[in-house]
């Protein structure tokens, strides 16, 4: 009975693996990366359903309280870390020499803001490489928001600091008046992309990447269902995509990283005005 039971449920996964694989299959490149409304929330004529994009937002959420909570104790962290614990601090270790490799001792006072978004950006990269997931980063809207609400608290330390002052980023010192007509444009159009590339350069490498995973799953599906010898070559692009999913791997990590150190040299510019 217990045996029919486990045969009968491993026909139903399969069956339900297959539906998905096809109906994925069947999805262009960039449908993957589609906001779908989950819970429909209609008040006052806005929109609050609760999406996809906001689910996997949520469980990097609990996945890191969950992860802080099985790596410390009532009274703070195991003097002899075990496994989780030790990542934790890796990645501390890591936003701790970013922010003094660039603020110095300054640098102490951003660490939870810092922290924040490279914990945060690392999760949803990594979650976005799960079959049938959704990346967060892989939306220009969301990375342009979070890149141009770093750069408006930049500047606002920076007038808190310099107040009038702060437009010597625009003219370097001992610039003269000729040659300052000139540089002043250059230096604040410059100034004025940063937000944008910021966000533009994540977006874009985590939405291209992801595209050509799919585009070569999808030729590899479509190699898999001739019915004759062609059938037996979807192996090649089955073996690119390990390849490929490596790299993305290391796209995603490597990608949280820039966008934190970019973050940690405009702070530096901000508070050292230079």
């Amino acid at each position: 009975m217990r045996g029919g039971v486990i045969i009968v449920l491993y026909q139903l996964i399969l069956i339900l693996n297959i539906y998905f694989i096809y109906k994925i299959m069947l999805l262009t490149p960039l449908e993957q990366f589609q906001i779908i409304s989950l819970i429909p929330i209609s008040l006052f004529g806005f929109d609050f359903s609760f999406t996809n994009l906001m689910l996997i937002s949520l469980l990097v959420l609990i996945f890191f309280n969950i992860l802080i909570f099985f790596s410390s104790k009532d009274n703070g962290f195991f003097f002899i870390p075990h496994a989780w614990q030790l990542l934790l601090e890796i990645l501390n270790e890591l936003i701790s020499s970013l922010l003094y490799d660039n603020l110095n001792e300054e640098g102490e006072k951003f660490f939870p803001f810092i922290g924040l978004i490279f914990n945060f950006i690392v999760l949803v990269n990594l979650i976005g490489l799960i079959p049938y997931s959704f990346t967060v980063t892989s939306h220009l809207i969301i990375t342009f928001t979070m890149s141009l609400s770093i750069f408006i608290g930049v500047n606002l330390i920076c007038v808190k600091l310099y107040k009038s002052h702060m437009l010597s980023l625009f003219l370097p010192a001992n610039t003269s008046f000729g040659l300052s007509l000139l540089l002043v444009p250059i230096e604040f159009v410059s100034y004025i992309f940063k937000p944008i590339s910021l966000g533009v350069r994540l977006f874009a490498n985590l939405m291209a990447g992801h595209t050509l995973l799919k585009v070569i799953i999808g030729f590899s599906w479509s190699m898999l269902i001739l019915e004759n010898f062609m059938s037996y070559f979807h192996i090649i692009p089955l073996l690119l995509i390990v390849i490929l999913f490596g790299l993305e791997l290391g796209v995603a990590l490597i990608q949280a990283y820039v966008f934190t150190i970019l973050t940690c040299i405009y702070l530096n510019d901000s508070i050292n005005l230079h």
